[in-house]
């Protein structure tokens, strides 16, 4: 055998060996199809599960404490008045917090569960504004709450301790967007708003908060002409510096880049620009041929002395500091559309008449966000870029928009994953470079019960846990053979752990 195939084979082996699903937990789904379940990671301490069951009288949360080998620890159900729903989950080191609203109210409960005894206590947070909460975060003896009212962003501070609730101040009367809610490593918490300027163009607004709840600094990234900052994320250094990057466009509504601004304690910063052309592996999600003529286009006009714009709806979903550089994770994705085509009774003026004969009326329906692929960049912390890579998930399309990628930094490599129908999607980079190509692992079922397809595999999750591993939780169809047209016998929320080397 040559040296050049073994070398090669040695690195298939490898590489495919990154992703290695270890155990998994299952609990079956009722034929009624009750049973939401929903999991939630809590580090080291393991994960839990929880569901609304729903009562006569009375509705409970079924609570599920597994550890990190997926063996149940205990279990438990916390009654709750009708119409209250859970709206989110957190979790800080020893405690499991709850939120739950009734839409016919303004306030929330809060339900505060100790995760070693299993014992809780309830919590009313008053409020007079009634918001839909988006984002939900702890810290020590409090808990954040952000949403929105009338299209204005806010967030409720709520002290567990004082059990007293506020509104964090510094927020605006103007309509904005809240991208970024965070807790620090030292328990404060950052807080990012995209709104416009007195001079109409869309700009960032950075909030840091102790824990508290007491507004500490406030630093503005201002745009400029024709740069709108639409999207931002940010990561603390070590040197209590703030790396702040998102994207920018001519309009609120499109990118053309990515912006990388670098803050100093006393709110200075400095603001890099990078077009899309700019990036070498941009494009390398495109068929080989596309990506070249899109290519030898950039370098025609760059020989010209022109630039060429493109523009993609595109979504920073991490920020994360890999060895002595940090990595910026970004979603591209487009709105679908179908066409519903019906019958016109009647004609344009309003009058009645029959339908026959008569032309169809074409009906635009969303068909969801088509995911094209995600974009991996690695810069400084000066935030000069050094190197970039793409992530190709066009097979991917959601109702929602939400972070289908993971990252997986190892020492010498980066890997990329996805869960999508059934199927954990990965790739591993090295920089600019492609170590191994896109490969597919199927969820692993531990027996031989029956068979799921991916037609089979709905709602499903791929989500970090803990150091390098991972966790895959959904809900799967068994049949007894691989045939779509056999009547299922069982129905699962499944969870599988998986190991990242």
């Amino acid at each position: 055998m040559s040296k050049l195939l073994l070398f090669a084979l040695l690195i298939s082996s490898l590489s495919h060996a990154q992703v290695e699903q270890i155990t998994r937990w299952e609990i079956g789904i009722p034929r009624d199809g009750s049973g939401d379940f929903s999991v939630e990671p809590i580090d080291t301490l393991g994960l839990v599960v929880y569901s609304k069951l729903i009562g006569d009288k009375v509705d409970q949360i079924e609570l599920v404490r597994l550890d990190t080998s997926l063996r149940e620890l205990w279990r438990g159900y916390i009654a709750i008045e009708k119409e209250f729903n859970v709206a989110q989950t957190s979790a800080r080191n020893q405690s499991f917090y709850i939120l739950l609203q009734n839409p016919r109210y303004a306030g929330f409960l809060l339900i505060d569960l100790n995760l070693k005894t299993g014992k809780y206590d309830t919590h009313v947070i008053k409020n007079a504004i009634p918001f839909l909460p988006t984002e939900f975060k702890c810290t020590t003896g409090a808990v954040m709450i952000g949403g929105y009212f009338n299209y204005r962003p806010l967030v409720l501070h709520y002290s567990i301790r004082l059990q007293k609730s506020k509104i964090l101040p510094g927020f605006f009367n103007e309509p904005g967007e809240l991208t970024q809610m965070k807790v620090t490593a030292d328990g404060s918490i950052d807080v990012i708003v995209s709104a416009k300027n007195f001079e109409r163009r869309k700009s960032l607004w950075i909030r840091n908060y102790n824990a508290e709840g007491d507004l500490i600094k406030t630093t503005v990234l201002e745009s400029h002409e024709k740069r709108n900052l639409i999207f931002g994320r940010s990561i603390k250094m070590p040197n209590n510096e703030q790396v702040v990057a998102g994207v920018y466009g001519r309009n609120t509504e499109y990118s053309r880049g990515i912006f990388v601004a670098t803050i100093n304690p006393y709110g200075e910063y400095t603001t890099r620009y990078y077009n899309f052309a700019d990036l070498q592996n941009f494009f390398h999600y495109l068929k080989a041929n596309q990506e070249r003529r899109i290519k030898n286009r950039i370098e025609r006009r760059r020989i010209k002395g022109k630039n060429t714009k493109f523009n993609y709806r595109l979504l920073v979903q991490e920020l994360v500091q890999y060895q002595n550089q940090f990595i910026l994770l970004g979603e591209a994705f487009y709105p679908k559309y179908v066409y519903r085509q019906s019958n016109n009774s009647f004609n344009g003026f309003g009058n009645g008449r029959s339908s026959t004969n008569l032309p169809y009326r074409s009906d635009q329906i969303f068909d969801g966000y088509q995911y094209t692929h995600a974009v991996v960049i690695g810069f400084d912390k000066e935030g000069k870029v050094k190197w970039d890579n793409s992530f190709e998930i066009n097979d991917v399309k959601s109702f929602q928009l939400q972070q289908f990628v993971k990252i997986a930094p190892a020492k010498d490599h980066v890997g990329l994953l996805y869960l999508f129908e059934n199927l954990i999607r990965s790739k591993i980079i090295k920089g600019n470079e492609v170590l191994e190509g896109k490969t597919a692992d199927e969820i692993k079922i531990f027996s031989q019960e029956g068979y799921v397809t991916k037609q089979d595999a709905k709602s499903s999750r791929l989500d970090y846990w803990y150091r390098n591993h991972l966790f895959a939780a959904g809900i799967q169809t068994f049949r007894k053979t691989k045939d779509r047209d056999e009547q299922p016998f069982k129905k699962v929320f499944f969870i599988n752990k998986i190991q990242y080397r």
